[in-house]
């Protein structure tokens, strides 16, 4: 043969070598199939979600452009407004309760009172279609689909909004920008502007958002017009929207969206790589005799080495291909998972760009994993054909080994920077990643050795076998443990979090604990709604009156002077936004005082006033002790000082405050107060929150069983999208399993014959099997659990701060599954060996 490398030739022996070898090698690869899937999925779809964003977005926001605040517009905002012209509208928005006449239903929903053609873009989708236009000139609303379907009302039904009564004109199913996670939380009323004022409901505290849409002419520049008026809005301290800077706002958060998904599927992908990478060490192993005789004909190590890589390269390229068109086809499914999140309807198109990034990604990562036992060619002498066995090269012997591995963690990274633009995002991906295989692989190896170390001599002849397998040569522990370990831990994670989430809030029920909260009380209304808590045999927990009040100096700085200051880079809201204050003379349970002294209370008011301030609202807009703020409460100026911070547990049931004056300074200025009371049940809680409707409309109230509710709908569809992705990696896994036990049913056919040879029964070798992939799928979901355990439990302790009292029943069955599909995979894939004679599988696959 010519010395030089005769590429032809390389391309028929590798060929020629798989033909023999296709189904096994097909096995290899299809451990990245569904890891490449995920991630073509999951780029088509960010490709889809900017492509309908752009397309969208002028519906998405229902106008050209937007002004909004929480206050009303002042003189300068009102001129502006007016200055603008073209088409406009006004929009008015709050929280408050409704009450349904025909069932006595009450509900806290987001009334959005509506005056003018909004929304000039898309449109208010109704039942039936003319409501949407209908209820601007008449007593009427529309009331979103989940309201109408929790308290069966009908199109023509009333409904009650503080002190008017409405006629149900129709059931809104659609809005601009509203998501099915919106519409769970807050679910929307529409009424017209102009019944505002007889509802009662804008009084002193009640927190509006005002709105104003325009539509200009076609071909108005509103990037220019905008930058024309941004100085006005920033000395005013109002708020804009564009279509533009709505599609970049909703591409930010889709884009983080498919980042995430897309390292989950990564994940997959890398879970699938360890299963080619146990694979093909397995299979060049008993490669080892022709390799040999292919040296003792003249071939060089390194063309011995280049048949095999152009013969997994050449595999590692139709997974992808393979993959990228299951991708393509889930793709299409995407959009129903994520329907509930997405405030528009998805148009799915084929991406061309993201299957060639798919593709290209699964070659690479294939063949990188592939090379860990490629390399091991190239020792591969001519008198490997007269030995019996193949003398490993050890990692400190093959320094190419650790150059593949810097390789595959460079790429792990590189690929986690291009999804995360920070580099020590990316870094602490790699590097946990990196550790969850590293801790699987050595809990696996741990139980190896443990195994081995403690061994029950005691049991039983086919429990012995089937559990020495677990430590044998060509076993499957490590791989298995960790594939398997790896998805079920994914799964028991979201399980735990889940729980975590709703206990935290249960906990603050027990007992006496207040969950429900009524609020936007009127001084007159307090002693009737006082009253009437007695009245229902129910207690008043806490009584908070609450004064508003906006920053005006800080340290005799305005607004204007304090924000230039760049090197403290403190929020632009520091001085817009709307404080809401309270005053006593002790700290309730949820606080304590961190750094300097508190003052409870100022019994010769007159100089500057002693507060207390949040810590981290503190340290984010740089306000030390000792400092002093300016407050401009509803036309009095008061100056405090800063007295002392707070740490404040923001989990429970509390009226918890970024500023606490203490008593003695604001007992006379304009307030209205919360309650907070317990409420034994359901029934109790509907009767109540009936009678406050009925008697002090402009009164809201926030029943704890209703945000339980909610946030376990929402916790559902969160995690059914993550169990979604999840499931790639669990469904990989399995692969590795299948394609685990079926090479390694190559490897075990001398120790079945053996035994078989010796006497033992077709029976006794099931049952051998058996035991060992119960033995393993034990093992594999026993870790995973272990370790979703410990990371919930840091979860909980460190970052929810709240007692960890995890769900087993759940876990038992994810437990129970893992295994029973372990053995049964490990059974069917074996019993081609188990149903022939000895003689006929050697003639077979000798």
């Amino acid at each position: 043969m010519n010395s030089k490398t005769n590429f032809s030739w390389l391309l028929k022996m590798a060929w020629r070598d798989s033909r023999r070898n296709y189904s096994r090698l097909l096995l290899f690869i299809s451990s990245i199939v569904l890891g490449i899937a995920a991630l073509v999925a999951i780029y088509s779809l960010g490709y889809n979600l900017q492509e309908n964003i752009d397309g969208q977005a002028a519906e998405l926001l229902g106008a050209d452009l937007e002004l909004s605040d929480n206050t009303p517009p002042t003189p300068k905002i009102a001129a502006l407004i007016d200055s603008l012209g073209g088409q406009q509208s006004e929009e008015r928005s709050f929280a408050s309760m409704i009450y349904f006449p025909k069932n006595a239903g009450t509900r806290l929903a987001q009334v959005r009172a509506l005056e003018g053609d909004f929304p000039y873009y898309g449109q208010l989708e109704t039942t039936p279609a003319t409501a949407a236009k209908s209820f601007r000139n008449q007593k009427a609303a529309l009331v979103d689909q989940t309201l109408m379907l929790q308290y069966q009302a009908q199109v023509g039904d009333s409904i009650k909004v503080g002190e008017v009564t409405f006629l149900i004109a129709g059931i809104l199913t659609k809005a601009p920008g509203q998501t099915g996670i919106a519409a769970t939380v807050a679910p929307s009323v529409y009424i017209p502007l102009s019944y505002l004022t007889q509802t009662g409901l804008a009084q002193k505290g009640s927190r509006i958002v005002y709105r104003y849409y325009f539509k200009f002419v076609p071909k108005t520049n509103i990037e220019q017009l905008v930058k024309k008026i941004e100085p006005t809005l920033e000395a005013e301290d109002y708020n804009f929207r564009t279509v533009e800077s709505q599609k970049q706002d909703t591409g930010r958060t889709f884009r983080d969206l498919t980042r995430f998904l897309s390292l989950v599927g990564f994940i997959a992908l890398l879970l699938g790589c360890v299963g080619v990478a146990s694979a093909i060490h397995i299979y060049i192993r008993e490669k080892i005799s022709s390799i040999a005789i292919l040296r003792c004909l003249g071939v060089k190590a390194s063309q011995a080495f280049l048949i095999y890589l152009i013969q997994i390269s050449g595999l590692g390229l139709l997974g992808s291909l393979l993959g990228a068109s299951l991708g393509a086809i889930i793709q299409q499914f995407l959009p129903a998972v994520l329907q509930d999140f997405l405030p528009f309807e998805l148009e799915t198109s084929l991406s061309w760009v993201s299957i060639g990034q798919g593709i290209l990604l699964g070659v690479i990562i294939s063949n990188l994993f592939a090379l860990l036992s490629l390399i091991s060619i190239r020792t591969i002498s001519p008198l490997n054909v007269l030995r019996e066995s193949f003398e490993n090269v050890t990692l400190s012997r093959d320094p190419l080994k650790w150059v593949i591995y810097a390789l595959i963690l460079l790429f792990v990274f590189g690929f986690t920077w291009l999804q995360m633009k920070k580099w020590t995002d990316a870094l602490a991906f790699t590097v946990g990643v990196t550790f969850a295989f590293l801790l699987l692989t050595a809990m696996a190896t741990v139980l190896m050795w443990a195994v081995r170390r403690f061994f029950p001599s005691a049991w039983g002849y086919l429990a012995r076998q089937g559990l020495a397998n677990l430590y044998r040569p060509n076993n499957q522990t490590i791989i298995l443990v960790v594939s398997i370990g790896l998805g079920t831990m994914f799964i028991c994670t979201l399980i735990f979090i889940q729980t975590i989430l709703l206990d935290r809030i249960k906990l603050s029920t027990d007992g006496d604990q207040p969950n429900m909260v009524l609020f936007d009380i009127q001084s007159p209304q307090k002693t009737a709604v006082t009253a009437l808590l007695k009245q229902q045999r129910l207690s008043v927990l806490q009584s908070v009156p609450i004064v508003t009040m906006r920053l005006e100096q800080l340290n005799g700085q305005t607004s204007t002077e304090a924000l230039k200051d760049t090197t403290t880079r403190r929020w632009r809201g520091l001085f817009s936004r709307e404080y809401r204050v309270t005053f006593r003379d002790s700290l309730i349970s949820s606080e304590k005082i961190v750094k300097g002294k508190w003052i409870g209370e100022v019994k010769d008011f007159g100089g500057v006033v002693p507060i207390s301030i949040e810590d981290g609202y503190a340290e984010r807009n740089v306000i030390n002790i000792g400092d002093t703020l300016t407050f401009n409460v509803q036309g009095t100026i008061l100056t405090t000082v800063v007295a002392s911070y707070r740490d404040i547990d923001w989990g429970g049931v509390q009226t918890n405050f970024l500023v606490l004056f203490p008593k003695g300074v604001l007992e006379e200025a304009p307030q209205f107060h919360v309650l907070l009371t317990h409420v034994p049940n359901n029934e109790v809680s509907a009767r109540f929150q009936q009678t406050v409707v009925q008697q002090f409309p402009n009164v809201s109230m926030v029943d704890l069983g209703l945000i339980l509710t909610v946030l376990d709908e929402i916790s559902t569809k969160i995690s059914f999208v993550i169990r979604f992705m999840a499931g790639f990696s669990i469904l990989t896994g399995l692969i590795v399993l299948i394609a685990s036990v079926l090479i390694s049913k190559y490897q075990r056919i001398r120790e079945s014959i053996l035994l078989r040879t010796l006497g033992a029964s077709r029976r006794q070798i099931l049952v051998i099997t058996a035991l060992e992939y119960f033995f393993l799928g034990t093992l594999a979901a026993s870790t995973g659990i272990l370790l979703a355990v410990a990371g919930s439990w840091a979860l909980a302790r460190f970052s929810f701060e709240t007692p960890f009292n995890p769900q087993f029943l759940p876990i038992l069955i994810v437990f129970l599954v893992v295994t029973s599909i372990t053995v049964i995979i490990g059974i069917v894939n074996s019993w081609g060996i188990l149903s022939r004679s000895p003689l006929e599988v050697l003639r077979q696959d000798g």
